[in-house]
């Protein structure tokens, strides 16, 4: 990182930049956000900052379109194309809508441009079950879990769990604790049409309470930003249902931050998300056991406990990336001809 004038139509700062493949290149990054939300131009203001040029679009306006040199349309782009893609956020829509809003990012991975998170990773964490079975799969510690579609075959699993455990069932989709319920008898399970047909079903995982507590891990790059632990009186402990936030120093419920940054640094790569925010639930036998990976992940309540400002180290860590690539690594050049590049004047 250095220091330099940036110039831009009718204006000029002094910026901390990260030095690119190609010096005329100043990096242009694209915050796909269907909100105008404080953590969204956070972003955009630590990037800008450091000398990226940012547009933020709601990946609904962004259009597929064959007249274009690249196939894709950005308001406010005239034709080129981000070097990096940032998602924030996806607006709820039809089925139909959100297939071609994650198409949309999945054009950009094909045109090499990088996409924090891809979507293959936001499908990976949208659908809970997909989770735990990389989770599972990864060899990593989490409840059993059954995901089924159906009152009958809920009710079989029911049946044969419930005699050892409860269990919790969650929308496939869903986030923040809403629509969460605890099944300790048959009656518990809800209609098909309150559910869509289908049915998570999760082990309920005893633990001292209350107060019930929690960890938030968030991952970026690989590296561990920041985690908090959060405590309520709810066994839902999510800070939007009313659990506080608290800092994670030395052992929280027998656990250390080694610990816990471990499996959640794990838990991210087995989704292969750049960055996300992972829930990891301290069983009463003392195991860790991860919930959820998160890849749009809130931070309020955890920037509300850490000194780390996680805005900084999200920009930083993106324009390291782009920054470290060599040139001629085809991520670094494919879409190159449509990129945002310095006037030769300037």
């Amino acid at each position: 990182m250095d220091w330099s004038v940036i110039r831009l139509p009718g204006r000029s700062f002094r910026l901390s930049v990260y030095r690119y493949p190609r010096r005329d290149m100043i990096p242009r990054i694209l915050i796909v956000s269907d909100v105008s939300d404080t953590r969204s131009k956070g972003l955009a203001a630590r990037l800008e900052r450091r000398g990226a040029v940012v547009a933020t679009v709601p990946l609904a306006a962004i259009a597929f379109d064959t007249g274009s040199p690249s196939g894709l349309s950005i308001p406010g782009f005239d034709g080129a194309l981000p070097d990096a893609v940032l998602v924030r956020s996806i607006a709820a829509g039809s089925f139909e809508a959100v297939t071609r809003r994650l198409g949309v990012l999945h054009a950009f991975g094909k045109l090499s441009i990088p996409v924090w998170n891809s979507a293959q990773a936001i499908e990976r964490c949208v659908d809970k079950s997909m989770t735990t079975f990389l989770l599972k799969n990864s060899g990593l510690p989490t409840p059993p879990t059954f995901a089924v579609e159906g009152l009958a075959m809920a009710e079989a699993v029911a049946r044969r769990e419930l005699p050892f455990t409860p269990l919790v069932l969650k929308p496939l989709f869903g986030a923040q604790g809403r629509g969460i319920r605890l099944i300790e008898t048959l009656s518990d399970l809800p209609a098909e049409d309150e559910v869509n047909g289908v049915y998570y079903l999760q082990h309920y995982v005893p633990r001292p309470g209350p107060p019930f507590r929690d960890f938030r891990v968030f991952v970026c790059a690989g590296e561990v930003l920041a985690m908090m632990s959060r405590r309520g009186d709810d066994w839902i402990t999510n800070v939007n249902r009313g659990a506080v936030p608290e800092l994670v120093s030395g052992l929280v419920s027998g656990h250390g931050e080694t610990e816990l940054a471990a499996l959640a640094r794990a838990a991210a790569a087995a989704i292969s998300a750049d960055f996300a925010g992972v829930d990891i639930v301290p069983a009463a036998d003392g195991k860790l056991l991860v919930l959820e990976v998160n890849s749009m992940p809130a931070w309020s309540g955890l920037q509300s406990v850490v000194a780390v400002n996680i805005a900084d180290a999200i920009a930083d860590a993106l324009l390291k990336f782009l920054a470290d690539r060599p040139a001629d690594h085809p991520e670094a050049a494919a879409a190159r001809p449509y990129r945002l590049t310095a006037p030769a004047n300037s």
